[in-house]
């Protein structure tokens, strides 16, 4: 029977109507004014800014918001930051993990396909849970609200829209989601990562394309030496230079990707046995990690770890990482300049991470394997093939840094502070939230005046 193999604990580890009335709004800032710098003296936040996070689901809408979060902090020590998400979830633990305070709201999903009976509900459901975070935003008082995505994030944007909130958006992904979509007719910005994701907006004069926001300890200065020795503590007394290792960095998400895991249990001992000089940092993911610590032979260069809290040591110490697609997981993936093999998952709604993976391969060069191909043969071989090619790492790495925006959470924080002081919208958001619960959304929307005449590019 195998043994039970080395573990790493996390802190964190977690279990047809008639065309409609164009209806305008206000513009709250002149086209020339908009079009400055928003850094400008005039633009300044005032003392104790305070903003609301809506941020929930996964660590690739809840990392975003907390990377912004620490950008506004840096830029503006007295703000106040409140998260609102979902009780018994992943950022119901994370967040306040991060010293930051965390309300929690009703939890309103829904159902795929849309025309499904768990959906019956689904009206009743969102405005309990739209009361909930009109009270808690009454109570709060922020000057912004900025949604990351996930289903908490629709409620919360609609009941700042009622309250007469600034409201902004950021989305992760190559292409939005329902909710993202609806909000962006009504958010002043709209946060993008890619220049191909603007194209999927309604409303493509509000978008300012500027990457994903990466937490603030990913650009530390950890060498890649401590970081393995703090995974490989055996490490400091090898005499073999540190050149000649080989991190594999396997990342399946906080939930775990079991076709990655059985491709990689099939595989694994085998790139070990072959290569003296590679290690493994394999993930599990928290549902999948008890089934695989029985099955997983106990060796001193393999890690296993339901889930990874030290995320910064855990890029530094790879020269591979073995992955989802995730659209922040992809981001991170270019901050840290890391050669990675993507993994797309094919359960994601909208087909995010294939466009996300595609992506990662027209500018970093990261190797893309689908589901369908992927098994112990097809993966060990991606990985000898790149780990044995010195040219091709360095040139993956260079691609994917060239291809980062490091300074995204910089930018988005410069943008935010710049509406602050801007008057605020009530009546007519109120009309035109009735007006799509009632009549659906119009095909023919009227164009309403914008705050930044033109969406911002970054040139990849």
């Amino acid at each position: 029977m195998a043994s039970k193999a080395q573990t790493f604990i996390s802190p964190l580890h977690l279990p047809s109507h008639s065309k409609p009335r164009a209806v305008r709004i206000s513009c709250c800032l002149p086209i020339k004014q908009a079009r400055n710098d928003p850094t400008t003296s005039s633009n300044k936040a005032p003392a104790g800014l305070r903003v609301a996070f809506a941020a929930g689901g996964t660590g690739g809408h809840i990392y975003p918001a907390v990377a912004i979060a620490d950008e506004l902090k840096l830029v503006n020590p007295t703000s106040e930051f409140l998260f609102l998400g979902c009780p018994n979830s992943m950022e119901s633990a994370a967040i306040p993990s991060a010293h930051l305070k965390f309300k929690s709201i009703p939890a309103v999903q829904l159902a795929r396909p849309f025309f499904s009976l768990r959906n019956l509900l689904l009206p009743y459901l969102l405005i309990k849970s739209i009361i909930k975070c009109y009270i808690l935003l009454s109570r709060f008082r922020p000057h912004v609200v900025i949604g990351t995505g996930g289903y908490v994030s629709f409620p919360v944007c609609l009941a700042a829209l009622l309250r007469g909130n600034r409201v902004v958006i950021q989305e992760q992904n190559s292409v939005p989601g329902i909710a993202n979509t609806v909000l962006s007719l009504f958010a002043d910005l709209v946060f993008v990562a890619f220049n191909s994701t603007v194209e999927s907006f309604p409303r493509k004069e509000k978008c300012v394309v500027c990457g994903n926001p990466v937490r603030l300890s990913l650009k530390g200065s950890v060498t890649k030496a401590a970081s393995r020795s703090h995974f490989f503590p055996w490490l400091e007394r090898m005499e073999d230079s540190p050149e000649e290792i080989k991190v594999i960095l396997v990342l399946g998400g906080s939930l775990g990707a079991n076709a990655l895991n059985i491709a990689l249990l099939h595989v694994y001992n085998q790139l070990l046995l072959e290569h003296k000089n590679w290690l493994i940092i394999w993930q599990t993911g928290v549902h999948s990690f008890d089934e695989m610590e029985s099955l997983v032979r106990s060796h001193r260069r393999l890690l296993l770890t339901p889930f990874l809290h030290s995320m910064d040591m855990a890029y530094a110490a790879a020269d591979l990482i073995v992955s989802r697609a995730g659209a922040m997981t992809c981001s991170e993936i270019l901050a840290t300049g890391k050669p990675a093999i993507l993994v797309p998952s094919p359960n994601v709604a909208e087909g995010h991470q294939h466009r996300n993976a595609s992506l990662m391969a027209d500018v970093a060069g990261s190797r893309v394997i689908t589901e369908d191909e992927l098994d112990s043969t097809t993966l060990g071989t991606a990985i000898s093939e790149i780990l044995g090619n010195e040219r091709l790492l360095a040139d993956m790495s260079e691609r994917a840094l060239k291809a980062a925006k490091p300074d995204a959470s910089s930018e988005i924080a410069k943008h935010i502070l710049s509406l602050v002081n801007l008057p605020r919208v009530k009546g007519t958001v109120l009309i035109l939230i009735v007006y799509i619960l009632v009549f659906g959304l119009p095909i023919d929307w009227p164009e309403p005046p914008v705050l930044f005449s033109r969406s911002v590019r970054v040139p990849f």
